[in-house]
C-alpha cells in the first residue's frame, strides 16, 4: 500500500511539474497590416460606402481597438511593430545615416520571429518588408542582407517597398514588375500556403499587404464593383482575401489556438482634390502626428480566447505587439535592451480594462506630442522642425493641417476626437505632466539630432 501511495504522489508530482506550455499546443499567431488603409475604411469603423462583411464579422468573434496607434508612415511603422520599439530608439544599419525616414534597420535588433524561434515556431512573411533601406538617389541605403530572411523568417516572399518592382524569396528575385492588381491575392496564396506547410508546428505569419498604398490597382473580379471608387474596389478585394485566409485557418482545425490580426501602417495618404482613404471623425492624414495620422484600425479575433463582439479604447500601440505575443507564446522579452511596448495580453483576453500610459508621437525624429488618457499635447514647432521634417512632408496632408504649431496645443480627445479646440491655459496642471512625460522622452529616447540615453543609434 505504502510503494502505491509513493507511485500515486511521484506520478502527481511530475504532472505538477510539467511546463504549461507542455500541456497545450503553443498557439499561433497571423498578422495582417495593410498599408495606408484610414481609420473609417472598414465597416465596422463606420465606412458608409466600403463593404468589408468578413473583417466586420472578424470584429463581431473578437476584439476592436479604438485607439490604436502605429507611427507616421510605412518604414518606422514595421520597425515599431517588429521589434516593439520607437523607430527613433532602435539602430540603423550603419550606412544608414538617418536622413531617409525609411530605415535600414540593423540586423542587431530582435523581432518577433527570432523570440519565437527557440520555442520552435516557424515563421514566415509575405508583402511589403521596407526596412532594408531605400533606392533613394542622391543617398540610397538598401541592402539586399538586410532582408526578412536575416531578421527571423524562415520562409520569405517579399518586396523592397510598396512599388513591388521585384518579388525575392529570401535574396532570389522570383518576379518581375507584377501587376498591382495582381498583389492582394499574390501574397494572401503566400500565407495560405505556408500555414498549410506548417499546420502542425507551431507558427507566425507576418502579411504586409502593399495595398491600398499608391499606385494602387484592384483585380477585375473586384474593379468596379464598390461605391467608393477604386480606393474603394481595393479595400473589398483586401476583405475578400482575408475572408480567404479566415477559412483556411478554421478548414485545417487551427481556428482554436490561432491569434489573427488586423491592423493598419498608419493614416491615409492625402492627395490633391481627393483622399486616397478616410479617417473620419479623425483629423489630417499619413505623414502628420494628429490622430489622422497615426490611428489605426486594429482587430484580434481568438475563439476562447479574446471575447467576442467586444471593444476597447485603451491607448495601445503596434509596439505591444512584440511584449504581448512573446508573453502569450511563452517567450521571454529581451532583457539588454529596452523595449518601449508593454504587454497586453490580459486587455487581448478581457482581464484588463484601465490602462495609463504615455503614447509619443514621433514625425520621423521629429517629437511632436504624446498622449495620456484622453489627453493629448503638442508641442509648438521648433526651428528644426521648420525646416526638416515639417517642411518635407507637408505636402502630403491637407492645406489646412500644413501650418506650424505656435504654442503648446491641449486636446481632450473623448470631447474633441477632432481635435479642434486648444483646452491647454484651462489645463495648466494636465500640460505640465505631460511635459515631464516628452522630456522623458528627448531623453531617454532621442530627438531630431540628440541620441537618447537609451537608444540603440
Amino acid at each position: 500500500m505504502k510503494r502505491t501511495w509513493h507511485s500515486l504522489y511521484s506520478l502527481t508530482l511530475a504532472f505538477l511539474f510539467v511546463p504549461l506550455w507542455a500541456s497545450a499546443a503553443k498557439p499561433n499567431f497571423i498578422i495582417i497590416l495593410t498599408d495606408d488603409q484610414g481609420y473609417q475604411d472598414l465597416g465596422c469603423y463606420g465606412s458608409p460606402d466600403i463593404k468589408t462583411p468578413r473583417i466586420d464579422q472578424m470584429a463581431k468573434e473578437g476584439m476592436r481597438f479604438t485607439s490604436f496607434y502605429a507611427q507616421t508612415v510605412c518604414g518606422p511603422a514595421r520597425t515599431s511593430l517588429l521589434t516593439g520599439s520607437y523607430p527613433m530608439r532602435t539602430a540603423r544599419a550603419e550606412h544608414d545615416d538617418g536622413l531617409i525616414p525609411h530605415p535600414a534597420m540593423a540586423l542587431s535588433e530582435v523581432t518577433i520571429p527570432e523570440l519565437l524561434h527557440p520555442l520552435g515556431y516557424k515563421t514566415g512573411m509575405a508583402g511589403k518588408w521596407d526596412l532594408s533601406g531605400r533606392r533613394t538617389r542622391g543617398r540610397p541605403t538598401f541592402k539586399i542582407e538586410l532582408g526578412p530572411a536575416n531578421q527571423g523568417f524562415d520562409s520569405t516572399f517579399w518586396a523592397e517597398t510598396s512599388a513591388c518592382k521585384l518579388i525575392r524569396e529570401g535574396e532570389k528575385t522570383v518576379l518581375k514588375k507584377p501587376a498591382k492588381s495582381s498583389l492582394t491575392k499574390l501574397f494572401t496564396d503566400k500565407a495560405i500556403e505556408f500555414i498549410e506547410a506548417n499546420k502542425d508546428d507551431p507558427f507566425f505569419f507576418y502579411l504586409a499587404h502593399p495595398m491600398p498604398h499608391t499606385p494602387i490597382g484592384a483585380s477585375k473580379a473586384f474593379k468596379g464593383k464598390s461605391k467608393a471608387g477604386l480606393y474603394g474596389d481595393v479595400i473589398e478585394e483586401l476583405d475578400f482575401h482575408t475572408g480567404r485566409l479566415l477559412d483556411k485557418v478554421k478548414e485545417l482545425g487551427l481556428d482554436d489556438n490561432t491569434y489573427i490580426i488586423f491592423a493598419s501602417d498608419n493614416g491615409p495618404w492625402w492627395r490633391e482634390g481627393k483622399h486616397a482613404g478616410h479617417c473620419e471623425p479623425l483629423r489630417s492624414a499619413k505623414t502628420s502626428t494628429y490622430d489622422g495620422g497615426l490611428r489605426v484600425p486594429f482587430i484580434i479575433r481568438a475563439p476562447g480566447k479574446v471575447p467576442a463582439d467586444t471593444t476597447s479604447d485603451l491607448v495601445t500601440s503596434t509596439i505591444d505587439l512584440l511584449p504581448s505575443i512573446v508573453n502569450i507564446a511563452g517567450a521571454k522579452v529581451p532583457d539588454d535592451r529596452v523595449i518601449d511596448g508593454i504587454d497586453i495580453s490580459d486587455v487581448f483576453h478581457g482581464k484588463q480594462t484601465k490602462l495609463d500610459r504615455p503614447f509619443f508621437f514621433y514625425q520621423h525624429q521629429s517629437l511632436r506630442a504624446v498622449r495620456q488618457g484622453d489627453w493629448k499635447l503638442h508641442l509648438p514647432h521648433t526651428k528644426l522642425d521648420r525646416t526638416k521634417e515639417g517642411e518635407l512632408w507637408q505636402s502630403h496632408v491637407p492645406p489646412e493641417d500644413r501650418g506650424y504649431i505656435e504654442e503648446l496645443t491641449l486636446y481632450n480627445l473623448s470631447k474633441d476626437i477632432g481635435e479642434t479646440t486648444n483646452v491647454a491655459k484651462r489645463h495648466p496642471e494636465i500640460v505640465a505632466r505631460l511635459l515631464k512625460q516628452l522630456d522623458f522622452a528627448k531623453k531617454d529616447i532621442g530627438y531630431h539630432d540628440v541620441i537618447g540615453e537609451n537608444s540603440r543609434r
